[in-house]
């Protein structure tokens, strides 16, 4: 990208923790497409409107490929995906690993699995109520819902958990060396690649051993796919049920709104995803050929970054004031799980989840508050998947 003005910073600084950086509503207004640096160091193009955002995020001519950039590691560094890694791919070769999954995560089979998560929730809660208060909410609750469930429809032993979710949490977070981030992913790795050894000796009633019983991906694409499903299984759904707790917490009327009438939480659910859009950065993509995007000439080989988060308060889209969270809004759609192809391929699960969390949760314990001032919560500003590191609650 040619640009012979000084390049602005890529917005990351918030002034409230539930709202993107102030600047997207500018960009919004006067720069939807505008050229910037982005953390890395990397120069691109950031988009900040909703209509924009699903353009680039809908259109074949902007490649997921070069996706996962890290610190110390530019565009044309990057290798190509590993194997398995398909949320890196472009179609076709996307499509084959989107084929073989996507019968695994439909409606019907979320709506099948309720009954299973809600027992996971009352286990959970019932260690909590036994724990009394204060309580870390994201240990005791938000973190292992989430991947007891995971873990549950992978095939991976729970007991492991430690181990995933250190190596995880080293992969989506900022300031990691490329050497912590090339060990962990390694690490996390050679964890998948033992169980689908196992599978593969004894397969029992698990995605990864249905996966495997296909015969359809090498030992490598099984390991990928694996990895993938466990890091973004656990770590977006716990940080948008901490972070939702929080952000009810924090705003006293929708909360009563949503103890008042509890078949909002199907609308809460959908205006927490949107409103809190945890994908703080944005989804990279990069350009294959010259586009022309808002009046912006973007060439051959640009980074291109869709903010979700700025999209997803975009006025023009969503004209009844963006800004606020509102329980009873009416469904309109949001960009928290992405667009086109790449779009969340567990979105159904993370729903079923957040419904049945919260809603127990809340009625659980119906004085649940912070333990500690707002301003004390350690926000996730240092990770590619926003919340909180921990939420200290009491009732």
């Amino acid at each position: 990208m040619t640009n012979t003005q000084p390049l602005r910073t890529q917005p990351t600084v918030r002034s409230c923790p539930f709202d993107p950086p102030e600047e997207y509503r500018t960009l919004r207004e006067q720069e939807p497409v505008a050229p910037v640096t982005f953390p890395d160091g990397s120069a691109g193009w950031l988009v900040t409107r909703y209509e924009d955002v699903r353009t680039v995020l809908g259109d074949p001519r902007f490649s997921a490929q070069r996706t996962l950039l890290r610190p110390g590691v530019g565009p044309d560094d990057v290798p190509a995906p590993p194997p398995g890694m398909f949320i890196m791919m472009d179609a076709p070769e996307h499509t084959r690993f989107r084929r073989l999954l996507t019968g695994q995560f439909t409606v019907r089979r979320m709506r099948q699995l309720t009954p299973a998560v809600e027992k996971i929730v009352a286990e959970q809660l019932d260690a909590m109520a036994a724990a009394k208060g204060p309580v870390d909410l994201v240990q005791a609750f938000a973190l292992p819902v989430p991947s007891l469930v995971i873990c549950e429809l992978l095939g991976v032993p729970y007991a492991d958990r430690e181990e995933f979710q250190r190596n995880s949490a080293t992969i989506v977070r900022l300031n990691s060396s490329p050497e912590e981030f090339q060990q962990a992913q390694a690490a996390m790795r050679g964890f998948i690649h033992q169980l689908v050894l196992a599978k593969r000796e004894k397969p029992t009633d698990d995605i990864l051993s249905e996966l495997v019983r296909s015969g359809e991906l090498t030992d490598e694409e099984l390991v990928g796919v694996g990895v993938l499903l466990l890091i973004a299984g656990h770590e977006t759904t716990a940080n948008m049920i901490a972070l939702g707790t929080m952000c009810l917490l924090q705003n006293p009327e929708q909360l009563a709104a949503l103890r008042e009438d509890p078949s909002l939480m199907d609308s809460a659910v959908e205006e927490l995803l949107r409103y809190l859009t945890i994908i703080q950065f944005g989804v990279r993509r990069t350009a294959l050929e010259d586009v022309e995007l808002h009046g912006r000439q973007i060439k051959e080989g640009s980074m291109v970054v869709a903010s979700l988060a700025s999209g997803n308060r975009d006025a023009a889209h969503l004209a009844d004031d963006p800004e606020r969270l509102d329980v009873g809004r009416p469904h309109s759609p949001h960009l928290a799980f992405g667009h086109g192809i790449h779009q969340c391929l567990g979105q159904q699960l993370a729903r079923a989840e957040m419904k049945a969390a919260l809603s127990a949760l809340l009625d659980r314990f119906p004085t649940l508050r912070l333990a500690v001032p707002v301003e004390e919560v350690p926000m996730r500003d240092d990770m590619l998947v926003y919340g909180v590191h921990e939420l200290s609650v009491t009732w």
